[in-house]
């Protein structure tokens, strides 16, 4: 799909989204005065709360449907799509604000909407039992749950296994094999480690720029990309998020994953109140949700990494379990979009 058209179908259903939600208004809805109070002790008056989520999309239903059930009355208007679809999405309707929530897949965009004043600092109920990182210094944006990047392969390719570190994979040894990396511009999670890795790891981008001449491929968005590896299409992907690694293996998928051993980049998913908020006392009760017992459990059982640090991990490997090169948030922020926008064009022009 050319760029144009892509453009053109974003604000399209961006529009249809916006129609969505001015009609659900319209409707009415319970009256929920005086029933519920947020932590910082505003009190709810608005029934409605719009909120846009990455995947996975199963978790956003099940967000969707606990916060409905602890608050009746209350009703979660869901947008789901990739980082890359949600930015746009709030780009398209920069004249006309519709979420009052979102959560993003990747750390180093929030940071930069915290930058250009989009957001807004609140304290949300069990803000203390986070993690230091999953928190900024301004109580803007909350981890309420993190991922990682590794190495997914295809075991009918690799039946002896596969250990090979990142810069392997640029070497003669891997040129035969069908390899990929989501698009840094869509996936949130691939945009902070592609951004990492440029400037945590030495000689970074010229290791990337060696995985593009061994042939590597744009997958497209997470879910797409680590198919392609359970169908057989491609033997490795680089930089697949652990979360849909995971749930594969305990489906039975002939794949296997791993974090090579010179380290990756943990990215907190960041949730934040959105500044333009139509129902700024509904977002507060809905962060408040995110950051319960009961949606952090959930979290854990999608095979992500809780952000509160008395909620464990399920299945998987602990956030201190998993080797990490240095990460500089602020230099990952000025360059993140930059360096996402480079591999891609860099993939293009080899195809």
């Amino acid at each position: 799909m050319n760029k144009a058209k892509r453009i053109g179908m974003v604000v399209m259903s961006a529009a249809v989204a916006a129609v969505g939600i001015a009609t659900f208004a319209a409707c009415g809805g319970d009256d929920v005065t005086g029933k519920y109070t947020a932590n910082d002790g505003t009190e709810i008056t608005s029934n409605t709360v719009t909120v846009y989520m990455p995947s996975p999309t199963d978790l956003d239903d099940d967000l969707k449907a606990g916060f409905e059930k602890a608050y009746p009355g209350m009703t979660v208007n869901l947008w789901t799509g990739t980082t890359g679809e949600i930015t746009a999405k709030l780009e398209a309707e920069a004249a006309n604000p519709q979420a009052d929530v979102i959560v993003l897949a990747s750390w180093s965009d929030g940071l930069s909407m915290k930058e250009d004043g989009q957001i807004v600092s609140y304290k949300p109920a069990n803000y203390d039992k986070m993690g230091d990182a999953m928190v900024d210094d301004d109580y803007m944006l909350y981890g309420t749950s993190a991922s990682a990047v590794g190495v997914i392969y295809n075991t009918k390719s690799f039946p002896n296994g596969l250990n090979a570190d990142w810069a392997d994979f640029g070497t003669a040894a891997y040129a035969n094999y069908a390899m990929e990396i989501p698009d840094p511009t869509k996936s949130g999670a691939c945009k902070d480690f592609v951004a990492g890795f440029s400037t945590g790891v030495e000689n970074g981008d010229a290791i990337m720029q060696s995985w593009v001449d061994n042939g590597l491929k744009n997958g497209g968005g997470n879910n797409p990309a680590i198919e392609a590896v359970k169908s057989g299409e491609y033997d490795v992907l680089i930089a697949g998020v652990d979360y849909n690694a995971y749930s594969a293996i305990a489906d039975g998928e002939s794949i296997n994953f791993y974090y090579p051993k010179s380290g990756t980049v943990i990215n907190p998913r960041p949730a934040m109140i959105m500044k333009t908020a139509p129902h700024m006392d509904a977002a507060k009760l809905f962060m408040d949700y995110l950051l319960s017992e009961e949606a952090q459990e959930m979290v854990a059982d999608y095979y992500l990494i809780p952000g509160r640090t008395d909620v464990p991990c399920k299945g998987r490997t602990t956030i201190d379990e998993i080797p990490t090169y240095k990460t500089d948030w602020t230099a990952m922020m000025g360059v993140a979009s930059e360096k996402a926008q480079w591999l891609g064009d860099a993939i293009a022009e080899k195809e």
